[in-house]
């Protein structure tokens, strides 16, 4: 199961809010709410985050064993 438990941390230290997310960079809420659940999102999902909070993709996700 991949989880996103490391993307609120990242956003902490770069100082980037998900209000800010929504408002300057255009990922909607639909998709927050997603990572917030650990749900599916899309590849380019990741690629905009990690773009915007500048880091790598284990940064943000992990992958963990049920």
């Amino acid at each position: 199961m991949i989880v996103f438990n490391k993307l609120w941390n990242t956003m902490k230290e770069k100082g980037i809010s998900q209000y800010r997310l929504v408002k300057e960079f255009g990922i909607s809420s639909g998709q927050l709410d997603r990572l917030r659940k650990n749900e599916n999102v899309s590849t380019y999902t990741l690629n905009q985050l990690c773009i915007i909070l500048g880091c790598k993709l284990e940064e943000i996700a992990e992958f963990i064993e049920e």
